[in-house]
């Protein structure tokens, strides 16, 4: 699938020519010519004999953008001086900071923060370890968490390269929630010492945030931890994606006509994230799903050694389908993709029901081509930003932190995910659904407050209720 020019490749190149050249009126031609974008052209220095001039282009990769580069310097009378990758410029020095929400200007000002007056507030924490919340940094902090060994579409690069992915994720949690969140990157893959070390540094947080950490050791992690932890534990490559799909899901029917528990749903996936979008869609309502993996649809009579296999194998399939992918799509309402590239053809699709959905969520390139799945599907989804309906973490994890912090809950349930996800469907309104329009813009002004009322309300209620049984 051909990727158009991309921000993501964005770069900047400084000229030099002559004041009197006609060769400025060269530069886009140049540029559209081996396929790049100009998105921007400023004069940043200028003489009576000669200008300096900063173009900047959006490419497709990096081999895209050295194309650009030459073929701007190849013009007559252009000299390039400098070329600055915009991305990389950005990172320079990391993207979040620490700034202290109080003023320090006087000795008064600095006593009450520091020595002497903090020893008072410390000691109120002593005496009642529930105050850290009132009066830490805990009541807004959350930890975002990984071992580095499934980040992105980058695989296992390591804690220090998963770096500036977590610093993204809690620019994104300080963006729309205004979350304090601490990248914590881990310099280990043993499941003990990630358990153990979260553990010991959960005092100064009111939420864990699991990322990246690769299957199956992700699942015994989550679940240790949230055995272990008195504040909730969230790992948001499963149930941040399982909240998106399950919104996205419900108003694609809602374009269509459909009932979650009346159609039948092919999954692509059977790891993390394919694992948490099951669970929440029968936790929902869903009742007939086939899932298929590597080795075909998965089904009692297959001998797993892996448990999750074996829960996915006795909690559907309901009719016993031994087949492929290909057979598991034909007669299906619904397919969902959480696995790998182009495992489906338009003919394959073409025998789905009609007024199908399909979400191809495989990133960058999808298990169908969207293109391709339009033709035979009536609402299709992505996880790729140049597509309609873009399945993305960002729309839910933002306001699910800030439900929880503001409740002040323990817990993570599958209840207060369903009410995430009714919410965000919800966002978009009835004159807004259509088949482009499912789930809306990561910048609706409303999204994260949208979705942190209703995780709260479900976290208050579950507190209350758990007061009045014990």
């Amino acid at each position: 699938m051909a990727t158009l020019p991309s921000v993501s490749y964005s770069i900047t190149v400084r000229l030099e020519l002559d004041a009197g050249s006609t060769a400025v009126g060269s530069l886009t031609t140049a540029v559209e010519q081996v396929g790049g974008m100009i998105t921007a052209l400023d004069v940043a220095a200028a003489g009576h004999e000669r200008i300096r001039i900063d173009v900047t282009c959006a490419a497709r990769d990096t081999e895209h953008a050295q194309a650009i580069v030459d073929a701007l310097g190849a013009i007559d009378g252009v000299i390039v001086h400098k070329v600055s990758d915009r991305t990389f410029l950005m990172h320079l020095g990391g993207k979040i900071e620490m700034k202290s929400k109080v003023p320090l200007r006087n000795r008064d000002e600095l006593s009450m923060a520091y020595t002497p007056g903090v020893a008072r507030v410390s000691q109120a924490i002593a005496a009642n370890k529930d105050d850290a919340r009132r009066l830490t940094i805990k009541r807004n902090s959350v930890a975002v968490v990984t071992d580095g060994s499934a980040v992105l579409g980058l695989g296992n690069i390591g804690p220090e390269a998963a770096m500036p992915v977590m610093e993204g994720k809690a620019a994104l949690f300080k963006r729309f929630a205004d979350i304090d969140a601490w990248p914590i990157a881990l310099d280990t893959q043993d499941v003990d010492e990630i358990v153990r070390t979260v553990q010991v540094i959960a005092p100064g947080f009111g939420g864990i945030n699991l990322e990246d950490i690769s299957a199956p050791r992700c699942f015994e992690v989550e679940a240790r931890l949230r055995e272990l932890l008195d504040i909730p534990v969230f790992h948001d490559d499963q149930h941040g994606t399982a909240i998106v799909v399950l919104a996205a899901l419900r108003n694609a029917l809602r374009v269509v006509g459909k009932k979650l528990d009346q159609v039948r749903i092919t999954m692509s996936g059977a790891g993390a994230a394919g694992t948490a979008i099951l669970k929440l869609l029968m936790h929902a309502g869903a009742r007939d799903v086939i899932v298929c993996d590597i080795q075909g649809a998965v089904h009692a009579g297959r001998e797993e050694p892996d448990p999750n296999l074996r829960w996915i194998a006795e909690h559907t399939n309901r009719d016993g389908y031994t087949g492929d992918l290909k057979g598991a799509v034909a007669g299906s309402d619904v397919f969902i993709g959480v696995s790998a590239p182009n495992l489906l053809a338009g003919e394959d699709v073409a025998e789905m029901n009609d007024d199908a959905i399909i979400f191809a969520l495989a990133n960058p390139d999808p298990e169908i081509d969207p293109d391709v799945a339009r033709l035979h599907a009536s609402v299709v989804a992505t996880g790729r930003s140049d597509h309609p309906n873009q399945i993305n973490n960002v729309l839910v994890f933002p306001g699910f932190f800030r439900g929880l912090l503001d409740a002040q809950s323990h817990h993570v349930t599958s209840d207060m995910m369903v009410a995430a996800a009714e919410a965000l469907a919800d966002v978009v309104t009835e004159d807004e659904l259509g088949p482009n329009y499912i789930i809306p813009s990561v910048f609706h002004a409303d999204l994260s407050a949208h979705v942190a009322t209703a995780v709260r309300e479900v976290a208050q209620r579950d507190q209350k209720g758990r007061r009045d049984l014990g």
